[in-house]
């Protein structure tokens, strides 16, 4: 086994209370879809645009494509916290201060994800992840659900993305 190989990550698979039932590798949880934790950070510049990157060709899911969230797969026995904070730190290159939203929920053919989502406000500039991240902006929203449109987007991020509209516009 390649220590490199994010194929071999541990995670934690869990029951639907999101309790953990058992640990595996991230190859493992992929090819069995078994249900695990993820983080979603939508993060804002002070102008309120949010950041969006493209990810990499590598990527395990969805490669190539956009994302509206920064965040990933927790690692075993990582809470929710601490894993925002991480991929934060990982992806973009600087400490943030993620603020938990909502809870978030997410299954499609090939994956099955109990998330939460989180907000962050930060200006850059950001120090990307190149094993992750190809190139990021800052694109105000209007303009993000146009290129969602028109482009190749995670639809668990852009999922996300949707419910954290509803819960804002609710609250108008």
């Amino acid at each position: 086994m390649n220590p490199a190989d994010p194929g071999d990550d541990l995670v934690d698979v869990i029951d639907a209370a999101d309790q953990t039932i058992g640990t595996v590798t991230r190859r493992a949880m992929r090819q069995q879809r078994l249900p695990h934790r993820c983080v979603y950070i939508l993060v804002f510049n002070a102008r309120g645009e949010l950041f969006i990157h493209q990810r990499t060709t590598t990527k395990d899911v969805f490669p190539g494509y956009w994302d509206v969230a920064v965040g990933g797969v927790l690692a075993a026995g990582e809470d929710y916290e601490h894993g925002a904070r991480r991929e934060g730190k990982e992806e973009l290159g600087v400490t943030l201060h993620p603020r938990a939203l909502f809870p978030f929920h997410y299954a499609d053919d090939a994956t099955l994800v109990r998330g939460m989502v989180f907000r962050a406000v930060h200006d850059g500039p950001f120090r990307l992840q190149a094993e992750e991240i190809l190139r990021g902006e800052f694109v105000p929203l209007d303009e993000v659900w146009n290129r969602i449109e028109r482009d190749h987007f995670c639809p668990d991020g852009v999922g996300a993305l949707r419910e954290f509209a509803a819960r804002d516009a609710a609250k108008q």
